[in-house]
């Protein structure tokens, strides 16, 4: 995934924003598995100790579903 792609999926869960279709077909590439691995490693940071994992887990969802209803990925309720 490019370095753009990565910075809007990241705002996208861990601020506001919205994630291209470009970027939807990227994060498609890199699959939900890693995704899901991405979000769990950015909240053990420290930095990110004292955001909700559970609004998080909403939001990265979210994420998800919205570029499978982009790019012809399968859903997934879970984060």
């Amino acid at each position: 995934m490019e370095l753009p792609c990565a910075r809007e999926v990241f705002t996208s869960i861990f601020k506001t924003g919205a994630v291209t279709k470009n970027c939807c077909a990227e994060l498609k590439v890199l699959g939900k598995v890693c995704h899901d691995a991405f979000v769990k490693k950015t909240l053990e940071d420290p930095i990110y100790k004292n955001l909700s994992e559970s609004a998080i887990a909403k939001k990265s969802t979210k994420t998800w579903n919205t570029c499978a209803s982009v790019i012809d990925i399968s859903p997934s309720s879970s984060a």
